[in-house]
């Protein structure tokens, strides 16, 4: 018998399944739900400068940043003996499973972020008192945050793309707009269908700087849509696999290439 671990939406209570039976839950779903056995999470962060998150295919789905927390509610033997955790990001609330050795105990809090591209850590990590290898000015107080969302996003103008990434040194489209989002202290939802979901929806007509422009997939899988951020009335800054990372283009361009490919047209949002 074969355990299956349920790769769930952002957000998604733990749970372990084999076929239709919950065979172990996260404590916090006891006499919510029917589960065979329930088991507190284990609270961890990243402590390399990044860590990915992956889908029990191998397929990578998210990252964890330096400093980030990840509730861990089951371990297993992945491969050549190495240990592998399954549990939930807390910042993003994305499930999956990181390698062990990326991890270290506890949930410390943070005082500090990453505010610099160029750092030795990425943009976003989060910083307790120990913050060995950077300067004063790569670091900004919790709390201390940017205004402006296309101005993040055009400081990792060139970066590249690459499916699944969500840091300063390499991300894909939404991945891009949520560490603009969490620089200027907004919610950071890691999909494009629940970034779409933000804010207000702005018309085409209003679209101004820092609106999201999203177009949404019916496509079934983690990755739900397209987003972009507007850098103006035409243009937006967006990563893309069509151009291999972070590019600025006319909307006309992105929007004609989209629903050319199936997407549906574009949304706009103001956060």
């Amino acid at each position: 018998m074969t355990d299956v671990l349920a790769l769930l939406p952002p957000g998604a209570p733990l749970i372990l399944r084999d076929g239709d039976r919950v065979v172990l839950a996260e404590q916090a779903l006891e006499g919510l739900m029917r589960a065979e056995a329930y088991r507190r999470t284990d609270p961890f962060h990243c402590r390399l400068p990044l860590a990915d998150i992956v889908a029990d295919d191998g397929q990578r789905i998210d990252q964890l940043l330096f400093g980030e927390a990840f509730d861990v509610l089951e371990r297993r033997e992945a491969r050549q003996g190495k240990m592998r955790a399954w549990g939930r990001a807390r910042r993003d609330g994305v499930v999956g499973w990181v390698s062990l050795d990326a991890l270290a105990p506890g949930a410390p809090l943070a005082s500090r972020r990453v505010a610099s591209v160029c750092a030795n850590l990425p943009l976003n990590a989060l910083i307790g008192e120990d913050a060995q290898g950077l300067a004063d000015t790569d670091l900004d107080m919790i709390g201390a945050f940017e205004r402006d969302l296309v101005a993040v996003a055009e400081r990792l103008l060139g970066r590249p793309h690459a499916l699944g990434a969500r840091s300063s040194v390499s991300t894909d489209c939404s991945g891009l707009v949520q560490q603009a989002l969490l620089a200027c202290g907004l919610p950071g939802p890691r999909r494009a269908a629940d970034q779409a979901e933000l804010g207000r929806a702005v018309a085409r007509n209003d679209a101004q700087r820092g609106d999201l422009a999203i177009w949404l997939s019916s496509a079934e899988g983690d990755w739900t849509g397209h987003s972009a951020l507007m850098v103006d009335a035409e243009r937006i800054i967006h990563a893309t696999g069509a151009r291999g990372g972070v590019v600025i283009e006319t909307f006309a361009e992105v929007e004609a290439r989209l629903t050319a490919d199936g997407f549906a047209a574009a949304i706009f949002r103001r956060v």
